[in-house]
């Protein structure tokens, strides 16, 4: 289930970091290229692969690691594109919630490794 809910997420990432895309072809204004990269690769591909890795391997997706980084990642990666979005139009008194975001983020993906690493096993046939 939780796999699931990673994949389903990833989509909406996906519908987001497009729509940024195509509002910055539309006005031929790229300054918010940093944040329609990062939701692409860390909303849509980084979520997408771990959905996928937890639905094949249930036994990863049912550990305390897994829920945390689902969390984690779910409420640092807004966080730190709507922080980002303020600080590439000017506003750098944000720039304390991108590295927040940033840093939570980062914590997330290390529970992911640390969860694929220690409980990723091969299965008995």
């Amino acid at each position: 289930m939780l796999g699931i809910r990673f994949i389903k997420i990833s989509v909406v990432y996906f519908v987001v970091g497009v729509c940024i895309g195509l509002a910055m072809s539309i006005t031929h204004s790229y300054t918010l290229t940093p944040v329609h990269v990062h939701i692409n690769l860390l909303g849509w591909t980084a979520m997408t692969l771990a959905g996928i890795l937890y639905h094949l391997f249930p036994q990863i997706a049912a550990t305390k690691l897994a829920k945390t980084h689902f969390w984690l990642h779910n409420i640092s990666l807004p966080l730190m594109m709507a922080g980002l979005a303020f600080v590439v139009n000017g506003n750098t008194a944000i720039v304390p919630l991108v590295a927040a975001g940033g840093t939570v983020l980062v914590l997330a993906i290390i529970l992911f490794a640390l969860n694929i690493l220690m409980n990723l096993k091969p299965q008995k046939t």
